[in-house]
């Protein structure tokens, strides 16, 4: 077996939400780089999506993939108590902790904020607490959303052409939205809100405690592996209905709105980097940037273009509450610290690869 190449004496990557699409990812990639992986995945998505949402099927390709180099724990990050013997077992063979698991919906967390905010924010807390009792000089890496800048964005100043809104090109965040955004004074969704709740705590976790934590607040993350649903998944719910012929329903602006996809591959690369050479308390923008962005609009051309199918979709006028209306990452904070990284992956590359790898499972 390959020896870890680790910035620590650890030698476990133990990862939250290690069956979604972010989690299995980052699985995948720090196995390769000779870690051994620890998964926690209670696969409640299927709780919140439906069994089609399910994240089992991931679960079970990493334990295929991995053998013994992966080892799952179906825990509920709500569970403290669990949570706490958990890392105490392990303690400082614990290498990186990377926190995927979440309620991911601003439209499902209106029906269960109890169940919204305890997972987003009392799971966070509970992490950060186990993580500084029994391993705190490992990197801890948080999967934030740029919904924690709520619907602030949809306050620039956009120019609607054929198929897109769009930033001028003289406006400062034209090549991407950057950290100094404000979050607060504005409609977030609950989703916003509990996300933004442990965002706060991972930084201030790093700042008070002088523990090595970053948030990367994602814009649209995705690849084949994305179990994608109605509520979210944007990029693989969309394939699926052009490859299945299933109805999709666009959510007001026309279908103009904009958003920045970066695939997960991409994203395991930027994990490595502040693995490698992490600090205290940072956030980061983190999505596709000016490489891969489209408009609902677009994203549809794209894709009826790879499968050589038509998509039956609807439009509804009424937006999605607390939707961004234009959002695109700016990377340059994070590519100042890390300047050997930059997604490889464009939309239409991220979308072709989610079709070839999953059309023949949807049309089963």
């Amino acid at each position: 077996m390959k020896q870890p190449s680790t910035p620590n004496s650890g030698s476990i990557a133990l990862i939250t939400g290690s069956g979604g699409v972010v989690g299995a990812e980052a699985a995948l990639h720090f196995a390769s780089l000779g870690l051994e992986i620890v998964g926690i995945d209670n696969n409640l998505r299927a709780y919140f999506f439906g069994k089609e949402a399910s994240t089992q099927g991931n679960v079970n390709f990493l334990q295929k993939s991995l053998g013994k180099r992966y080892q799952h724990h179906a825990l509920d990050i709500r569970d403290a108590g669990s949570i706490e013997r958990l890392f105490a077992d392990l303690g400082k063979n614990i290498s990186l902790v990377v926190h995927a698991a979440a309620q991911p919906s601003h439209d499902w967390a209106a029906s269960e904020p109890h169940t919204d905010f305890a997972v987003n924010a009392t799971g966070t807390l509970n992490l950060l607490e186990a993580t500084r009792q029994h391993c705190p000089a490992v990197p801890f890496i948080f999967l934030s959303t740029n919904k924690v800048y709520g619907d602030g964005p949809n306050a620039l100043p956009l120019e609607e052409t054929p198929t897109r809104f769009e930033l001028p090109r003289e406006h400062s965040y034209y090549a991407g939205v950057t950290e100094d955004m404000p979050i607060d004074q504005c409609l977030h969704s609950l989703f916003g809100v509990s996300k933004a709740a442990a965002d706060l705590l991972v930084q201030e976790y790093g700042r008070y405690f002088g523990m090595p934590t970053a948030c990367f607040r994602g814009g649209c993350l995705t690849g084949p592996r994305q179990a994608g649903a109605q509520l979210h998944g944007f990029l693989g719910y969309l394939m699926k209905c052009i490859a299945s012929g299933k109805s999709y329903t666009i959510f007001g602006y026309r279908g103009k709105q904009v958003r920045d996809n970066l695939h997960t591959a991409d994203l395991a690369r930027a994990f490595e980097a502040f693995w490698r050479a992490p600090r205290a308390g940072e956030v980061y923008n983190m999505g596709g940037g000016r490489v891969s962005n489209c408009s609902m609009l677009e994203a549809i051309a794209l894709g009826e273009k790879i499968a050589g199918e038509k998509l039956n979709w609807q439009h509804r006028d009424e937006p999605r509450r607390g939707d961004h209306i234009w959002w695109i990452s700016g990377l340059q904070k994070f590519q100042s610290h890390y300047p050997g990284w930059q997604p490889r992956h464009d939309t239409e590359t991220i979308l072709r690869e989610i079709y070839e790898q999953n059309r023949e499972a949807w049309n089963a």
